[in-house]
C-alpha cells in the first residue's frame, strides 16, 4: 500500500516539473511525463504514457537510441538538438540532456530526459551564419574590407579583405602608424592623417576618396571610411570600412577623359549641336550654339525652351516640329530653316533634329544639329541677282545693238543724202539750205550720240554705290531748279515727306528720277487744268515705293503699254517731245535692282510707282 502511494506521490511530482520532462525505461516506453510536455508533445497521441518514445519522435534517428543505450549503462552524454514537427506542421527546434533513471537500490531503470525550446536561438544563429555569408560574399563582391582600432589597447585590426586590398599576407598584423604609411605620400596621407586626428580630438567620421600603394607597390584608389565610438560617454576606438574602388575610378577617369575630348570635339564643331529633353529644354549646348544665341556661357541656355530664346512664331514651328520627332521617332535630316531670333535677326540654318532612345526605345529628348548657311544662301540670291542682272544687261545690250544700228543708220542715210544733193546742186541759195540741214543733222546725230551714251554708262555701271538720301531735301532741290518751268505753268507739286524722311538709293539717279517725272508732268499737262504732281513714299524693310502721280493728259496704255519705255517713243504733240525721259528712267531703276509700274487713264493723268530696291 506504501509502495503504491509513494509511485503515485513520484508521479505528481513529476507532472508538476516546469520543464519538458519525460522518464522512459530501458524498452524506450514513456513511463512518466511532465504536463508540459505532455501539453507540447502528447497531443499526437491521446494516451501518450506507455508509448514508444520514437513513436511521439519519428524524426529520431539511430544516432540517438545509441545515446539512449549508452545512458542505461551509466554512460550518460548530451544528445544535441532535435527537430520536432508538430501536429500543425509547425517546425520547432530542442535541446536534449539526459540522464541515468535510478530505482530506491541505485539500479538503472531508464533514463530522464529534459528538453529545452531553442527554435528561437536556431532561427537567430541560421540568420546569423546567413547574414555572414551574404555579409562575405558582398565584401568579396564589392571589395570591402573593415577594421577597427583600440583606443586603450592600442591596436587595429583588419578583416582579410582589407588585407587582401593592401596585399599584404593573412598572417599580417597592423599597426596605425603603419596603417597610415600605406597611403600614397601626399594629400592622400596628409588627408588620413588629418582625418584621424579629429576623429580623435573632435569625435568626427571620416568618408574619404584616397589613394594607397600596397605591399607589392601598386597603386590603388580606395574608399576609407571611420567613425568613433563610446563607451559611457568616452571614446574608445574607432570602426570603419575600407573598399577597393580602383576599377570604378579608373573607369571614372576613362568616361571623364572621353566625356572631355568628346566636349572638346563638339565644342570645336563649325556646326551648333544641342541636346533637348522630353520637353524640348535644353540640356546640353556647344560654344557655337551658346555664341550664336548671345550666350557667355551653357548655364544660360540649360533649361530653357524656344519660347525663351525666340520669337513667339518661330519658337511655336521649332517646339512643334520637336515634338513630332520625338512622338514619331522619325528624324528631320538637312532641312532649311530659318530662325529669327529675339533682336529680330534672321538666320538660315540646314537643321537635323534625331529622337534620342532609351532602353525601352521610346523617345526621352533629341539632339540637334545645325550649320549656319547664311552667308551662302546670301551668296546664292547675289549669284541669282547677277544672273538676272547680266540676262537684263544681255537683252539691253542687243536692244541697244539694235537702237544704235537703226538710228546711225538713219542718220547716215540722211547725211549720205544730203551730200548727194549738194554734190549735184549748182544754186548757190541751195546749196546754202543744204548745208543748214547738214547742220541741224549733225546737232541731231550729236544729241543722239548723247543720248545712247548717257544709256550706256547707266547699263554698264551697275555696281554704282548706293547711300542713304534724305527725300524731302532732294525734292526741294528739283523744284528748286524747275522754279522757272513751274512757275511758268502755274504747277503744285505736293508730298507727304516728313523733314527726316531718306531712302536708300544712288543720289544722281533719284535726282533724274524726280527731275522726269515732275517735267513730264507739266510738260503733258491737260489744257483745261493747272498741272498738280503729287509724290508720296511707302516705306518698307527691304523695299520703298516712291508714287508720283499727276492730272495730265494720261496715256493710253492699251495702245502704247508696251512701248512706254521704249527709246524715243513719244505719246503725245509736243513740240519738246524726245522719248527718251522714260527710257532712261527705267534704266536708272533697273539697274539699282528696281522696277516702275504704270497706271494711267487718258484725260485723268497718271501715276507712276518706283520700287526702289534697299537691300542691295
Amino acid at each position: 500500500m506504501l509502495k503504491d502511494l509513494k509511485i503515485q506521490s513520484t508521479s505528481y511530482l513529476i507532472k508538476q516539473l516546469p520543464t519538458l520532462t519525460v522518464f522512459v525505461d530501458t524498452d524506450f516506453n514513456i513511463i512518466h511525463a511532465s504536463d508540459n510536455w505532455l501539453f507540447t508533445f502528447g497531443e499526437k497521441s491521446t494516451s501518450t504514457i506507455g508509448d514508444s518514445l520514437f513513436s511521439v519522435f519519428s524524426e529520431l534517428n539511430s544516432k540517438w537510441k545509441k545515446v539512449l543505450m549508452g545512458c542505461f549503462e551509466g554512460k550518460c552524454s548530451p544528445i544535441g538538438i532535435q527537430k520536432y514537427t508538430d501536429i500543425s506542421n509547425q517546425v520547432k527546434w530542442y535541446k536534449w540532456s539526459n540522464t541515468c533513471w535510478y530505482d530506491e537500490n541505485e539500479n538503472i531503470i531508464g533514463a530522464i530526459i529534459q528538453m529545452n525550446d531553442v527554435t528561437d536561438a536556431v532561427e537567430n544563429e541560421r540568420e546569423l551564419r546567413k547574414t555572414k555569408v551574404q555579409l562575405k560574399q558582398h565584401s568579396e563582391i564589392s571589395k570591402t574590407g573593415r577594421w577597427e582600432y583600440d583606443i586603450e589597447k592600442d591596436e587595429i585590426t583588419w578583416c582579410d579583405t582589407t588585407k587582401a586590398i593592401h596585399e599584404v599576407p593573412s598572417s599580417f598584423v597592423p599597426r596605425l602608424d603603419t596603417s597610415i604609411q600605406f597611403y600614397k605620400e601626399g594629400y592622400s596621407r596628409n588627408a588620413i592623417s588629418m582625418a584621424v586626428f579629429e576623429g580623435q580630438e573632435k569625435g568626427r567620421a571620416w568618408s574619404l576618396k584616397l589613394q594607397i600603394i600596397t605591399a607589392t607597390g601598386k597603386e590603388k584608389w580606395v574608399l576609407a571610411t571611420g567613425k568613433p565610438y563610446y563607451e559611457k560617454g568616452k571614446l574608445i576606438g574607432f570602426t570603419g570600412t575600407f573598399q577597393d574602388i580602383d576599377e570604378q575610378v579608373l573607369a571614372n577617369n576613362e568616361i571623364k577623359k572621353s566625356e572631355k575630348l568628346l566636349r572638346t570635339l563638339i565644342d570645336n564643331l563649325p556646326l551648333n549641336v544641342y541636346v533637348k529633353d522630353i520637353n524640348s529644354k535644353k540640356i546640353l549646348v556647344n560654344k557655337a550654339e551658346c555664341i550664336y544665341l548671345g550666350a557667355k556661357n551653357e548655364s544660360e541656355l540649360i533649361g530653357k525652351d524656344n519660347f525663351d530664346i525666340y520669337d513667339i512664331e518661330t519658337a511655336k514651328k521649332f517646339t512643334e516640329q520637336d515634338m513630332k520627332v520625338m512622338s514619331d521617332l522619325v528624324p528631320i535630316l538637312g532641312e532649311e530653316m530659318v530662325s529669327i531670333d529675339k533682336k529680330g535677326v534672321e538666320t538660315t540654318f540646314l537643321t537635323s533634329k534625331i529622337p534620342l532612345l532609351d532602353e525601352r526605345g521610346r523617345a526621352n529628348g533629341l539632339i540637334g544639329i545645325s550649320v549656319d548657311i547664311t552667308s551662302i544662301k546670301q551668296k546664292e540670291k547675289e549669284l541669282r541677282n547677277l544672273i538676272d542682272v547680266t540676262s537684263l544687261q544681255n537683252k539691253k545690250i542687243i536692244n541697244f545693238a539694235h537702237i544704235v544700228s537703226h538710228n546711225l543708220r538713219s542718220h547716215s542715210a540722211n547725211f549720205s543724202m544730203l551730200l548727194d544733193f549738194l554734190r549735184h546742186e549748182n544754186d548757190e541759195d541751195e546749196k546754202q539750205k543744204i548745208l543748214g540741214m547738214l547742220n541741224n543733222a549733225s546737232g541731231n546725230l550729236l544729241e543722239t550720240i548723247e543720248n545712247l551714251n548717257e544709256v550706256l554708262a547707266i547699263n554698264t555701271n551697275i555696281n554704282v554705290e548706293k547711300k542713304v538720301i534724305n527725300l524731302f531735301e532732294k525734292l526741294k532741290s528739283v523744284e528748286k531748279n524747275l522754279a522757272n518751268v513751274i512757275f511758268e505753268n502755274q504747277a503744285q507739286i505736293e508730298s507727304d515727306f516728313h523733314l527726316d524722311q531718306t531712302i536708300k538709293t544712288v543720289p544722281a539717279y533719284l535726282e533724274s528720277i524726280l527731275m522726269n517725272f515732275i517735267t513730264n508732268g507739266i510738260k503733258y499737262k491737260h489744257p483745261e487744268r493747272k498741272p498738280v504732281i503729287s509724290l508720296s513714299l511707302e516705306k518698307g524693310k527691304l523695299v520703298s515705293i516712291l508714287t508720283i502721280k499727276d492730272n495730265g493728259l494720261g496715256i493710253d496704255l492699251m495702245k502704247y503699254g508696251n512701248k512706254l519705255f521704249g527709246m524715243y517713243k513719244t505719246f503725245h504733240a509736243h513740240e519738246n517731245a524726245r522719248g527718251m525721259g522714260l527710257y532712261i528712267t527705267k534704266n536708272q531703276v533697273e539697274a539699282m535692282g528696281g522696277k516702275i509700274e504704270v497706271e494711267s487713264n487718258v484725260g485723268v493723268g497718271t501715276t507712276f510707282k518706283i520700287f526702289f530696291n534697299e537691300e542691295i
